[in-house]
């Protein structure tokens, strides 16, 4: 039964990490048709997300039988509750990525980005991209310095979407109502999705240290234990 119990743990982080992998192709193609206008690849996104969707449902369920029938506690119990609160963060990135891909389908043939902004939703979607495989590496490994990766990656993103909203407060700003809402949405859209890569990050920081705000050091630590750990097998 411990065997079954730990192989259903192990279960769990394989399906985190598979969520996690099609976020990044979501946001990945999402950013791209942002771009490009790509009305077919906003549709990718757009019915892959069911996909996830159904995936983070399916983890929810193993975890909630996890709990039913093992009554895990200590570690166990982090890993399965921090598992259903991963999953839901997931599911939420790929929801973002889905409304990025909506905004190009609604303006199509026009272009989504407004004149000006290119380059900056070009670099926020760069930014987006980074994070969503920074996470998942972190989800792959626990490799906790890969927290201080996604804070640095998320406030460039934050200092990216300031820009976008002084931008359109200016009073050189001509772009239309339209224009002004597509820019205010999408970068809010892209800004918020860094935001639940680092929730997803401290969670599993959380899961390793079984503090919510551990010191530096302490995250330090356990991450030189994990590489080792890992060299080891």
């Amino acid at each position: 039964m411990r065997e079954v119990f730990h192989q259903s743990l192990e279960d769990v982080q394989t399906r985190l990490v598979e969520i996690a992998e099609l976020v990044t192709i979501a946001i990945e193609k999402a950013t791209r048709a942002f771009g490009t206008s790509d009305v077919a690849l906003a549709e990718e996104v757009i019915e892959a997300d069911e996909v996830i969707d159904d995936k983070a449902i399916a983890l929810d369920e193993l975890a909630i039988q996890i709990l039913a029938r093992q009554q895990p506690v200590a570690r166990d119990l982090r890993i399965v509750v921090a598992a259903l609160r991963v999953s839901a963060s997931l599911e939420r990135m790929g929801d973002i990525a889905e409304h990025i891909a909506q905004l190009t389908r609604m303006r199509f043939p026009e272009r989504a980005i407004p004149k000006g902004l290119k380059g900056t939703f070009t670099k926020m979607g760069e930014l987006d991209v980074e994070a969503a495989r920074t996470l998942t590496e972190l989800l792959r490994t626990e490799d906790l310095t890969l927290l201080e990766t996604l804070r640095d990656l998320d406030d460039k993103l934050d200092d990216h979407h300031v820009a976008v909203f002084e931008k359109v407060l200016s009073d050189n700003w001509q772009g239309e109502a339209g224009a002004t809402v597509d820019a205010t949405l999408a970068s809010r859209y892209l800004e918020r999705f860094a935001d639940h890569a680092v929730s997803v990050a401290k969670k599993v920081v959380y899961l390793a240290t079984g503090d919510w705000k551990p010191d530096t050091e302490t995250i330090a630590v356990i991450a030189a234990e994990t590489h080792v750990a890992g060299a080891e097998s």
